[in-house]
């Protein structure tokens, strides 16, 4: 059996912690099976989905050109052209990764599943290796909910819709997250008639309840948005899928579509790992147990990305498997601080947040609540932009900022500002120092921070 200082399980955010192990001597194995060589992002997440948002983005901003006065037409769309785009750029970079680790020194590649079968000792391919020290980066795959029928239906997941050619004529997506709305979006620019199922009384629930009601009502005018709604049952085939749904007030009725997809979360991959024969805890939902320092029930095995399901972003994961080739690699104790890790959504239109919502704040802090339209600044005016509107919770006493939410174009790009404010203590005063281009975007930051009053 052979024996490796660390042994990182998944090739994505894990990938981090190899890189730091081999720069530092170590003897490293990875374990990967090797079809997602890259992570979850690279292959079925935010790099391909956004590679398909992108051209839908451009698609939308041609047919609300009107308020600019500007008539367009979209002559043609080449989904085919869009998707073999994706998938051969995906294809490079893997084949990169790949390359990679084959010229790696101090470094063994096991491209299969593993899985525990004793302290420390996994089993890959009939071979058997320990590690002193491991981190778990195994990931998720796409959580599949217990609807009648379903299993008999074909249904596309985040991962099996990259590999379409033909845009679906109508497609039902059930679940209204992070992963239902981008689709959402995407298929519907496609031409594609869409029907989003939430079984929530809003979309995206972990927004906030104004944000969330703005991108509903804006996603309504293109597709058709069904709240409170459950899928009772799922029958059909290739060329049409039927769904029986029930809303809160009982109503029943039938939805048909040619294709359905699944998109009601994700399902941490630990449990294909057998993490209990080496003493690993997971919670009820089958996520590895981590502590403020990222470590499992069991001493020097760590937990990174999708695994512990802390926070389901790339940029999370990454930071946390940075923290744990620190901690692991010199022995030391710094905590994973998840208090300013901002996340986006590429709906249309877009959203991004970092901090506290109002409701979380209001329960420790006594706050006030700042509320700005793009269309308060000038550069919004002259976008047209009359609906999307940035939101700021602020600690009254401190004047230390908690949360900012914004909801409209580039909300990724313009929240970063206020991510910087915040990594560096997060006084409104930090924001109002720099000096602001006018006209400009930015100034939304401003005028939100500049609205702050009592609720």
């Amino acid at each position: 059996m052979k024996e490796y200082d660390m042994i990182v399980v998944g090739s994505g955010s894990g990938m981090n912690v190899v890189e730091e192990a081999v720069n530092h001597g170590l003897t490293v194995a990875l374990v990967d099976k090797g079809t997602i060589l890259g992570g979850t992002c690279l292959n079925v997440g935010c790099i391909p989905s956004k590679m398909l948002i992108f051209p839908a983005d451009r698609i939308v901003e041609l047919q609300e050109a009107g308020k600019l006065g500007i008539e367009a037409q979209i002559k043609n769309i080449d989904f085919r052209g869009i998707m073999e785009r994706m998938r051969k750029s995906i294809a490079e970079t893997v084949a990169h990764i790949r390359k990679s680790l084959k010229f790696a020194e101090e470094l063994d590649f096991y491209e299969a599943e593993g899985r525990f079968v004793a302290d420390y000792t996994l089993e890959v391919k009939g071979e058997k290796i320990k590690g002193k020290k491991i981190v778990l980066a195994s990931g998720s795959r796409p959580l599949i909910p217990p609807i009648p029928g379903l299993e008999n239906v074909p249904y596309l997941t985040n991962e099996s819709v990259l590999r379409l050619n033909e845009p679906p004529e109508s497609l039902i997506i059930v679940g209204g997250g992070y992963i239902g709305v981008e689709y959402g979006h995407f298929f519907a620019a496609m031409g594609t008639r869409v029907t989003i199922l939430e079984m929530a009384d809003r979309l995206v629930a972990a927004e906030e309840p104004e944000i969330s009601a703005l991108l509903a009502r804006k996603m309504s005018a293109r597709m058709t948005v069904l709240l409170n709604t459950t899928a009772q049952e799922i029958s059909g085939g290739d060329k049409e899928v039927r769904v029986k749904i029930k809303s809160a007030d009982g109503k029943q009725d039938e939805i048909a579509a040619e294709k359905i997809m699944m998109a009601v979360g994700r399902k941490s991959n630990a449990d294909l790992l057998k993490v209990e024969n080496t003493g690993v805890e997971t919670d009820e939902k089958g996520y590895i147990k981590v502590n403020e320092y990222l470590e499992t029930s069991k001493k020097h095995i760590y937990a990174v990305g999708d695994a512990n399901g802390q926070q389901m972003f790339t940029h999370v994961a990454n930071r946390e498997a940075s923290l744990v080739a620190h901690n692991a690699l010199h022995d030391a104790r710094v905590k994973m601080d998840y208090s300013i890790a901002p996340h986006a959504v590429y709906s249309h239109p877009q959203i991004a947040a970092v901090g506290m919502t109002e409701e979380q704040a209001r329960q420790k802090h006594k706050v006030l609540v700042g509320r700005a339209k793009y269309f308060d600044v000038a550069k919004g005016e002259a976008m047209v932009e009359k609906e999307g509107f940035a939101k700021a919770i602020v600690e009254e006493e401190s004047g230390k900022i908690l949360g900012f939410h914004i909801i409209g174009p580039y909300a990724p790009i313009l929240i970063q500002e206020v991510i910087n404010a915040m990594a560096s203590g997060g006084h409104i005063d930090s924001i109002g120092a720099g000096m602001h281009i006018h006209p400009a975007l930015p100034e939304l930051i401003q005028r939100t921070l500049a609205n702050l009053h009592q609720h």
